[in-house]
């Protein structure tokens, strides 16, 4: 499935095609969309892809679709804390958007068949973690993945406050899937009719994570990103007065001078004279130099435009600190 909207030309555009036809409608949506590249979940060779509304698949790795995704994503009406459980985790690439709003105290599990598929699924949540200067912009709860079937999962296991399931769920599984979540919550899958008489093999219970209490150090870290946050926005707020920035500057609109030509009918003779101020041609070449100059100061910014600042990790390496305590509250990041 796929195909709902345009092309993009890089994950920004994508994100404005889904929004432009109504996949995304909410803010926090958007923002887990625009602070992961979905082009980093592809490999190399398949990359010139990542921006269509459309699902891939190399071998057990699996994408949905755009549009597929921000539905899903709509659809649970995601909050920070809550707990989210996704069946068919695959890349991680939908666990790692749902992260970034569940925030620091939510519960982040996933559920994959294939072993290669968790590895690489790891592999893309390391490389968001230590490279992506989206993740210091978000409080994040870091998904943790386990192998198995999904509808082998042990019969204790905890209940979660949102559900999904990529994968067609036959009308027999149902109730299976209702009893994973909590009263109230909300379960999204595809359901199908058509049954399923296919043996599985030997079955074996998966065992979820265990919903694990933070620790005071990881509390600490929390708390300490968080207050240089407010800092920070305390900062950019008194700088800019209240929280607007500069007004932009209006271009005066140019009226360009134009030469009249008369002419006169007389009987039967037709005569054309053209009218023209003596100062029209000095003020016409001192408009196109006006000009000139214009591009000629905006053109370098628009061809090379500053590179974003992360104001969180400038404070954090300026604190009177031991470099190893530094680079925790980093979380040892490479950027």
């Amino acid at each position: 499935m796929g195909g709902a909207v345009s092309a993009g030309e890089d994950n920004d555009e994508l994100i404005d095609n889904l929004k432009e036809a109504q996949y995304i409608r909410t803010e926090l949506v958007e923002q887990a969309f625009r602070a992961i590249d979905r082009a980093d979940y592809y490999l190399e060779e398949f990359k010139d892809n990542a921006y269509k509304d459309l699902a891939w698949k190399h071998g057990n790795i699996h994408l949905s679709a755009p549009c597929i995704y921000s539905e899903v994503m709509e659809a649970l009406d995601l909050h920070p804390g809550l707990s989210f459980l996704n069946l068919g985790s695959g890349t991680g690439y939908l666990s790692s958007m749902v992260g970034l709003i569940l925030g620091p105290f939510g519960v982040n599990h996933g559920v994959e068949l294939h072993s290669d598929v968790i590895e690489y699924a790891k592999q893309k949540l390391d490389f968001f973690i230590k490279t992506s200067d989206s993740f210091d912009k978000f409080e994040f709860c870091e998904p943790s993945f386990v192998t198995g079937n999904c509808l082998e999962i042990s019969p204790d296991c905890t209940q979660y406050d949102r559900v999904y399931c990529g994968a067609g769920v036959q009308k027999e599984h149902e109730d299976y899937m209702k009893n994973l979540l909590k009263v109230g919550g909300i379960l999204v899958m595809p359901l199908e009719e058509k049954p399923n008489h296919a043996d599985s093999g030997k079955s074996r219970l998966v065992h979820l994570p265990p919903v694990a209490v933070r620790s005071l150090q990881d509390l600490a870290r929390i708390a300490i990103r968080g207050t240089i946050k407010k800092i920070i926005h305390q900062e950019t707020m008194s700088k800019n007065g209240n929280g607007l920035k500069n007004p932009p500057r209006f271009k005066r609109r140019r009226v360009r001078r134009r030469r009249m030509e008369t002419i006169v009918f007389l009987d039967k003779e037709v005569f054309a004279s053209r009218i023209s101020n003596p100062s029209d041609d000095n003020n016409n070449s001192e408009d196109i130099e006006e000009e000139r100059r214009e591009e000629a100061e905006t053109k370098p910014s628009e061809l090379k435009p500053d590179p974003p600042v992360n104001f969180l990790r400038e404070k954090v390496l300026r604190l009177p600190l031991p470099d190893p305590l530094k680079y925790y509250l980093l979380y040892y990041r490479e950027k």
